[in-house]
C-alpha cells in the first residue's frame, strides 16, 4: 500500500539524521564510534540519582508523578533563576533542548522565512528548521567576521526575503568546537538589533570549559531579543530530557501555549530530581570531575591527532564541549570514505551534513567524551591508517 498520498507535505521536508542512522546500524559499543554526541556514562551521578529518587519520593510524594505546569516545575525554575541570575518568569522548562529549538521554530518561523545560522551548525537545528520549511543561509566567516554577516543579511533583505532569527551555538560549536569571542557576539547582537530580527543562543556545552575564560552570553547582551537555550543532557544526564528557554515573557508566552499541545508539560519527576540535584550543589562537584575527564580525553585526543593523522590533515582546538572538526585535503569525501570506515569499525560524522548546502565533504567531527582512552587511541590510529591510503 502507498502511503505517501496520507502524508502531510511537512513530511517531505523532514531530514533524516545520520548520525540517528548509525545508531539503528551498529552497536556503538562494539566500535570505535566518534559519531555520536553521547556524553560519558562515567559522568552520570548514579549514586546521587539513587539517593535523590528516594529523597523525592519521600519529600513530594504522589506529586512527583502528577502533571504538571506547562512552564515546568516552579522549583526547577526558581534554581534555575538563581543559578543563572533571572527572573523566574523568564525561564520555560522543555522536554530537552531540542525540544526548545523546535519550538522556538514553530512558533517564529513562516514557510519561506529565513533563518540565518554559522556553516558549519548543529544538524539537529538544521533538521528542525527544514521540517518547518524555512530558508536555512549558512554564513562562513573566514577573514572578516562582521563583513561577513552584514554582507549576507543585506543580500538577503534586498532579495526580499524576511529574517526571523540567527541561530548560533556560541560556546564550544557543535560541530566545529569552536567559540566566539565577546566581539564577534556583540557584533551580531548589534546586527540583530539594526536588523530587527530575533537571535537563539544554543548553550548545551558552555559549563563545559576546559580551559579559557568565560565569554557573556548574548543573551546578557539583549535580553529581550535573545532567546538562550540550556540542557541538562550534558551536565546530568541525557535520558532525563530536560532542558530550558531563558527568554522575555512575552516570547515564553506563545512557547508556553504552543507547548500544550506538544506534551502538555516536561516529566514532573526528572524535573525534581534536577532541581535537587543543581539546587543542593551536587551539580557543581559532578561537574568538576566530568570536565576533569572530558580536559584529558581532549588533550589525549590532541595528541593523538598529532601523532597518527597524516599529512595536511588540520583540526580544531576546542576550548571546552565534546567535539573536533577535522579538514582533510580538498577532493576527499568524507561521505563516500565512511562505508569503508564503518566496515572497518569507525563511525565519524562526515561535516558536510552540518553545512545548510551540504559543502565541506573533505570535512568531519570526531567527539571525545564517549569512548574510554584506550579506545580513542585504537580508533584513530585506526582512522589514521585507512586516511594514510586515501589522501
Amino acid at each position: 500500500m502507498d502511503y505517501k498520498k496520507y502524508f502531510s507535505e511537512d513530511t517531505f521536508n523532514f531530514m533524516r539524521s545520520p548520525v540517528r542512522e548509525i545508531f539503528k546500524r551498529v552497536d556503538l559499543n562494539a566500535i570505535y564510534s566518534f559519531a555520536g554526541g553521547y556524553p560519558s556514562a562515567e559522568t552520570f551521578p548514579l549514586d546521587d540519582i539513587k539517593e535523590l529518587s528516594t529523597e523525592v519520593v519521600d519529600k513530594y510524594g504522589s506529586n512527583a508523578f502528577q502533571y504538571g505546569a506547562t512552564q515546568g516545575l516552579t522549583l526547577l525554575r526558581e534554581v534555575i533563576s538563581k543559578r543563572y541570575g533571572v527572573e523566574m518568569d523568564r525561564v520555560q522548562i522543555t522536554t530537552s533542548s531540542q525540544q526548545g529549538i523546535d519550538v522556538c521554530t514553530r512558533v517564529l518561523v513562516d514557510p519561506g522565512d529565513v533563518i540565518l545560522t554559522s556553516s558549519p551548525s548543529y544538524l539537529g537545528s538544521l533538521q528542525s528548521f527544514k521540517s518547518y520549511r524555512a530558508d536555512i543561509v549558512g554564513v562562513a566567516y573566514n577573514g572578516d567576521f562582521e563583513h561577513s554577516w552584514r554582507q549576507t543579511i543585506e543580500d538577503v533583505i534586498q532579495s526580499g526575503r524576511h529574517i526571523k532569527f540567527l541561530y548560533m551555538i556560541p560556546d564550544f560549536q557543535n560541530p566545529s568546537g569552536e567559540t566566539l569571542t565577546e566581539n564577534e557576539r556583540k557584533i551580531l547582537v548589534s546586527l540583530a538589533e539594526e536588523f530587527d530580527f530575533l537571535i537563539v543562543e544554543d548553550s548545551p556545552y558552555r559549563e563545559l570549559r576546559y580551559e579559557g575564560e568565560d565569554v557573556p552570553t548574548m543573551y546578557s547582551m539583549a535580553p529581550d531579543r535573545v532567546l538562550h537555550l540550556g540542557s541538562f543532557s550534558k551536565i546530568f544526564a541525557p535520558g532525563f530530557r530536560l532542558g530550558w528557554i531563558i527568554a522575555n515573557p512575552g516570547l515564553l508566552d506563545m512557547i508556553y501555549v504552543c507547548k500544550q499541545s506538544l506534551d502538555l508539560c516536561p516529566p514532573i519527576f526528572d524535573q525534581y530530581l534536577a532541581a535537587e540535584f543543581m539546587g543542593s550543589g551536587r551539580l557543581d562537584a559532578n561537574l568538576a570531575k566530568s570536565k576533569a575527564l572530558y580536559k584529558s580525553k581532549r588533550d589525549l585526543m590532541l595528541t593523538l591527532l598529532e601523532k597518527y593523522m597524516p599529512e595536511g590533515v588540520r583540526w580544531t582546538h576546542p576550548e571546552g564541549g565534546l567535539f573536533l572538526f577535522l579538514t582533510l585535503p580538498e577532493g576527499f569525501d568524507s561521505v563516500a570514505f565512511y562505508e569503508k570506515s564503518l566496515s572497518a569499525g569507525v563511525a565519524y560524522v562526515s561535516g558536510s551534513f552540518f553545512y545548510p548546502d551540504g559543502s565541506h565533504r573533505n570535512t568531519m567531527r570526531l567527539n571525545f567524551s564517549f569512548m574510554s582512552p584506550q579506545k580513542i587511541e585504537d580508533g584513530l590510529k585506526l582512522l589514521g591508517d585507512l586516511l594514510a591510503d586515501e589522501v
